[in-house]
């Protein structure tokens, strides 16, 4: 009972996740996944973030990470 009292007032902190999944299949894909199609699970509450294989990091703002992504292009095509 403490633990969710202590849950409903400070959130999960997302300190703990899985290895990183990817899926490679048309099976059903977790909204995590849509960004990158590689996606990790908090341990503690189960919430799936997105993950990027490249930086190997949780991507916390799918905005940010589209933004890099157009970076990155326009420096390729450089």
């Amino acid at each position: 009972m403490v633990a969710k009292l202590v849950e409903a007032l400070f959130g999960c902190r997302h300190s703990r996740f899985s290895f990183p999944v990817t899926i490679r299949s048309s099976a059903r894909r977790p909204q995590a996944a849509a960004l990158t199609g590689t996606y990790v699970v908090c341990l503690d509450c189960g919430k799936e973030f997105a993950y990027d294989w490249q930086e190997m990091k949780v991507i916390n703002s799918p905005e940010r990470h589209r933004e890099r992504l157009a970076e990155l292009a326009t420096k390729h095509a450089a």
